[in-house]
């Protein structure tokens, strides 16, 4: 009998093994039935996330797999946190989130109002469709009305001029804080409107703003022998000269003429390098303890190719130049005195450096300062971004540290959420400018919408989804508070004919001028919001069937499992193995 030959079986056999490739089957739901559902998962989200929007919006609280609950009036925090069991309610949900994901990335705030648009837009189309509205028409139709919209916006829109309006931006975002407005008007007003502030957990129970101007970073001295200030176990020098280098220094014959040429004119000397160890280390303490020699040696920041950038970026501020670089052929043991940078002050402690006035050229780190805008521009790592952000700030003008204060964890993280919000949203105001805020804005483009022709009946229909969604954050503002939002809505209708610039003051209850109040809103946080929501909610409402998965129920345990282990215990007879030895 012919067989095959061996080392064609095994692939025969892996043949119907993949034939057998296991998967889960798929559930399909069409038109009304589809949309209906996924429209209860958009509801439940949006009512969710309404909650918060307004100065008198409420927080929501979040059970968290680990640690204590979240209690939050971010929007997107709110929606990420949402998932429902039943497949088509979550690809709602999945899909207004995506809007909220979107503008929190874009603009970094108004997350709740573009959850808020996008369910007006998908509740009222879907509510189209099922009377026979042509969806691709209708879809064409909001995307035409968001284009007038964002040219209406353009128009309204007026640059930020003065530190004061910083400050009412970051308090409408940070829900009528006023505290949390000043905090961010002066971080702006300290390093500039296009530093760089960050938003850490404080060590007390009050905010706290730091600047820190000059370069600051965290590695301190490698030996404590060089402390020369008893107070506050620092090493401190006036008018320093420092010496960087990539390279590990352990040859004390490499750093000899560094140590004579700083003795020789009577100047402190700072070692910045991967590290100091060995004899060289022991010589630069000996000289330190013995001789008063001023001199330090710290280890150079970051790691990898961020060390050496870094490094770069410290010479460039001082006017010095770095050794052990591989394109460079300068060697450590023939240093010159114009090698060296300058430094006015330095102050070091064992967990981290600061120089300050250093004695640079304006050209140099000006050239090096736009070098990095354009990688910040080149790359797309978030994580890139904000490292190059930084190191662009310690060469301008220094570095703002918000230390958000509390009595607890959950307040402390309630109100960093908050301060991070109120930051996106005075960055973006700062970018494409501000409009008035309260839902006023987008009533004002409802407005003028009502001129807009649609090309045919569903077109028409299109434009008249946005319009209605344009009313929704004003009226959410104001049932928040307590009121009757359709007639608050209407009541600033009749008055935006007298004075385009009167809206509700939900805070108070009153009708007010909104610019002269300072109730305003970032431009490109209102403009984001409505195009994102526009976007995928004006797609949500073409779909007329959804595929979701049918999860396979668990199958229990195989019942036998338990007995035949049971079994085991017979392994005792296998000592009567060893006869067989």
């Amino acid at each position: 009998m012919y067989r095959l030959p061996s080392v064609l079986r095994p692939a025969t056999r892996r043949g119907v093994v993949h034939t057998l490739t296991r998967t889960y089957a798929k559930e399909i739901k069409f038109g009304n039935d589809a949309r209906e559902r996924m429209l209860m998962g958009v509801n439940k989200l949006a009512d969710a996330v309404s909650v918060t929007m307004g100065p008198k919006g409420r927080n929501v609280i979040i059970e968290q797999s680990w640690g204590s609950p979240k209690i939050t009036k971010d929007g997107v925090t709110v929606a990420k946190a949402i998932e429902f069991q039943d497949k088509h309610q979550n690809i709602g949900a999945k899909l207004v989130q995506d809007v909220a994901n979107n503008t929190n990335e874009e603009a970094g705030d108004g997350t709740t109002a573009a959850t808020i648009l996008a369910r007006s837009i998908a509740k009222n189309g879907f509510a189209m469709m099922e009377k026979g509205a042509n969806p691709m028409e209708v879809r064409r139709g909001v995307m035409t009305a968001v284009e007038a919209c964002v040219d209406m916006l353009k128009e309204m829109s007026r640059p930020v001029t003065s530190p004061q309006e910083i400050a009412q931006v970051a308090t409408i975002s940070a829900n009528g804080d006023k505290t949390v407005g000043e905090l961010i008007s002066d971080a702006m007003k300290k390093v500039g409107r296009n530093g760089v502030i960050t938003v850490k957990d404080g060590k007390t129970t009050v905010d706290e703003l730091e600047v820190i101007e000059g370069t600051k970073f965290d590695r301190g001295y490698i030996s404590p022998y060089f402390m020369n200030s008893s107070k506050g176990s620092k090493c401190e020098f006036q008018n320093s000269l420092v010496l960087f280098c990539e390279k590990k220094i352990s040859n004390v014959q490499s750093i000899i003429p560094a140590l004579e040429l700083a003795n020789k004119v009577k100047r402190p000397l700072v070692i910045i390098a991967e590290d100091v160890d060995g004899e060289a280390l022991t010589t630069l303490v000996l000289n330190r303890l013995k001789v008063g020699l001023q001199v330090c040696a710290v280890k150079a920041p970051g790691f990898g190719d961020n060390r050496k950038s870094s490094l770069q970026d410290m010479a460039i501020a001082t006017g010095a130049i770095v050794f052990g670089d591989e394109a460079d052929m300068h060697k450590l043991e023939d240093v010159q005195m114009q090698d060296f940078g300058e430094i006015g002050e330095v102050s070091i402690t064992k967990d981290d450096t600061l120089f300050m006035k250093g004695k640079g050229t304006s050209a140099d780190v000006e050239a090096r300062v736009n070098q990095i805008k354009d990688q910040i521009e080149i790359t797309s790592s978030e994580y890139e971004k904000e490292k190059l952000s930084e190191r662009m700030a310690k060469l301008s003008n220094g570095v703002a540290v918000l230390k958000v204060g509390g009595y607890s964890e959950v307040e402390v993280n309630e109100k960093k959420d908050r301060i991070t919000d109120a930051l996106n949203a005075t960055r973006a105001a700062v970018e494409e400018g501000i409009v008035p805020g309260g839902g006023l804005a987008l009533l004002r483009c409802h407005k003028q919408l009502e001129s807009l022709q649609g090309e045919n009946e569903d077109h028409e229909k299109g434009i008249h989804l946005l319009k209605q969604a344009c009313l929704m954050p004003a009226q959410t503002i104001a049932e928040n508070a307590g009121m009757d939002g359709a007639r608050i809505v209407e009541q600033t209708f009749e008055k935006v004919s007298q004075n385009k610039e009167i809206g509700y003051d939900a805070q108070k209850g009153v009708f007010v001028d909104m610019v002269a109040t300072g109730i305003l809103d970032p431009t490109k946080v209102v403009r984001t919001a409505l195009v994102d929501a526009a976007g995928v909610a004006s797609l949500l409402i073409t779909a007329q069937a959804v595929i979701t998965e049918i999860p396979k129920p668990d199958s229990p345990m195989p019942g036998g499992m338990g007995g035949g282990m049971g079994g085991m215990g017979g392994m005792g007879g296998m000592g009567d193995m060893g006869g067989m030895m």
